[in-house]
């Protein structure tokens, strides 16, 4: 019987490292080597295993291969939710907000775009289209949450529906994410002038409007077109009436806090020298503090002069007058409406710019009361709180007060009849509450949420923005005698008794700002909401808990 080999001189070499591998193919199981003598790619596709191998997919599979990505149908960033049916015939403004108060991960399907050309939209175009409306909203004194809204209705309408617009007091910023592998695409602008004109703000809200219907087609090029004559046309009313409307406003002020005829056209006279100093300096470049200052002084000097002079008149009435015309009652109004929304850094903002204004107010009255009372000037601080009871007459005041006030804002003239009316209710509650010795504070927020209810109310019958139907209207209950009988105080050096009535001025301004956003909220609770069933199932304001 033959014996077995013993390991040839081959096999007694050391194996190298590829012949230890795991992967070596054993003796006897070599891989043939194809006829072109080139290994074979582990990434090619087996036999047997081509496209041709099973029968194409139907469309929705799981399986079935994904839609090559355009511009026109990217692929979405999230799973969105079902639309939950937003009706066109709501406005923008209440379809926006839902969605903007809506966390990005369960927002609805956008609806079919429109507006946009088959290559896909122009991102840098649209952003910045969409920037230049937010800086005339935001210009124009429009709350924080309607300028994103409007942005967010822009963007959304020309087919950039992933989009994040961000807004502060001078900042507008906005970002938009076409996919999740696609880089952002941000860009922003700063608001470096501001300026009372309504008008231009209505044009704004019927070019958001437009260009967020399905129905109405506006391209790029026709809304810049719009936009650019928007921005150069004319204020409606020229400067001489804004002027005549100006000592108008005082003298109506006046009337309303007791004053007869002389002191009417004493405070006509004295708010319409404010006013043209006010713009002498303005035109001399110098801050809107120094402005207020100046504009304040001509009101209070009238009134002491009336004082030394020794007529038979209420000269505080006079200087009551004044500081009706420039409280700063619209900045106030948004300042508290931006707080109770959320944007808390804009409405800080919007808070430290009313202070500002109010202390020029209160340095130009106390610098003409303490010379004033150098020269002999004995004012009577009883008289300021003692208004006599004229119910007739103090309606037609407030109503023509409430009517100066919207032609110095800007307002078209279709709306100014309606913010009249509005003014003229909102002092007849007033009145009436007062009469029945309810205090000031709850008689004015009161007063100011029926102002808030009927101009939102207003606004959604003509799909435009609230602010034409409610600024003008809370004139006639801003704290004009408190404020005065404060600086009085305080000239005098009482400055417990000045610093109570600045306070009470204060919480009087803070009823008016919280009645009107109040009064906006309750007018919402009865009127359907975009994609909500019921008022319950309303997304609460941005930022806050949510219940």
């Amino acid at each position: 019987m033959a014996q077995a080999e013993g390991p040839g001189p081959e096999d007694r070499k050391p194996k190298s490292d590829e012949a230890r591998s795991a992967f070596t193919a054993p003796p006897g199981m070599e891989p043939e080597v194809p006829d072109d003598d080139q290994p074979t790619s582990e990434f090619a596709v087996p036999d047997g295993m081509g496209p041709d191998a099973f029968p194409a997919e139907p469309e929705g599979s799981a399986f079935a291969t994904p839609a090559t990505y355009s511009a026109s149908h990217s692929p979405p960033a999230h799973t969105p939710l079902p639309a939950p049916g937003f009706p066109v015939s709501s406005p923008w403004q209440d379809r926006m907000r839902t969605m903007l108060r809506m966390p990005v991960d369960v927002r609805p399907v956008p609806e079919p775009v429109q507006k946009q050309s088959e290559s896909g939209p122009a991102v840098g175009r649209v952003l910045d289209l969409t920037l230049r409306i937010g800086e005339l909203l935001l210009a124009g004194g429009e709350g924080a949450e309607d300028v994103e809204a409007a942005m967010f209705a822009v963007a959304r309408s020309y087919g950039l529906d992933r989009c994040e617009p961000t807004v502060t007091f001078t900042l507008l910023s906005i970002t938009h994410q076409p996919s999740l592998v696609g880089d952002p695409v941000s860009a922003n602008r700063t608001v470096r002038r501001r300026g009372t004109d309504y008008t231009r703000l209505a044009a704004v809200f019927r070019l958001v409007a437009d260009i967020s219907t399905p129905d109405v087609e506006v391209s790029l090029e026709e809304a810049y077109r719009r936009l650019a004559v928007i921005r150069r046309n004319r204020h409606p009313y020229p400067t001489w009436v804004l002027t005549a409307a100006a000592g108008l406003l005082a003298g109506a002020a006046s009337t309303l806090v007791g004053g007869g005829v002389t002191v009417f056209f004493c405070a006509a006279l004295g708010a319409v020298l404010g006013d043209r100093l006010a713009w002498y300096f303005a035109g001399r470049g110098l801050p809107e503090f120094y402005q207020f200052v100046v504009a304040a002084m001509p009101p209070a000097a009238i009134g002491v002069a009336l004082k030394i002079a020794e007529f038979d008149v209420r000269a505080s009435a006079v200087i009551t007058g004044g500081l009706f015309a420039l409280l700063p009652g619209r900045a106030l109004v948004a300042a508290v409406q931006d707080g109770l929304t959320g944007f808390y850094i804009t409405a800080s903002a919007r808070l430290l710019e009313v202070m500002y204004l109010f202390i020029g107010i209160v340095v130009g009255v106390l610098v003409v009361i303490y010379v004033g009372l150098q020269f002999g000037a004995s004012p009577n601080p009883d008289e300021v709180l003692q208004i006599p009871h004229r119910p007739v007459l103090q309606i037609f005041a407030s109503m023509v007060l409430v009517f100066t006030f919207a032609i110095l804002l800007q307002q078209e003239r279709s709306t100014v009849w309606i913010v009249t009316l509005n003014g003229g209710v909102a002092w007849v509650t007033f009145g009436a509450l007062r009469a029945a010795e309810l205090p000031p504070v709850p008689s004015t927020a009161i007063a100011a949420g029926l102002v808030g209810l009927f101009g939102q109310l207003f606004s959604r019958y003509r799909f435009a923005s609230a602010l034409p139907y409610v600024t003008a209207a809370i004139g006639p209950l801003l704290p004009g005698s408190a404020t005065y009988y404060g600086l009085l105080s305080i000239a005098e050096n009482r400055l417990d008794a000045g610093l109570a009535s600045l306070t009470n001025a204060a919480a009087i301004a803070l009823a008016i700002a919280v009645g009107v956003n109040l009064g906006s909220e309750t007018s919402r609770l009865f009127m359907r909401i975009p994609g909500a069933g019921s008022a319950a199932k309303r997304a609460a304001a941005k930022r806050t808990r949510g219940f």
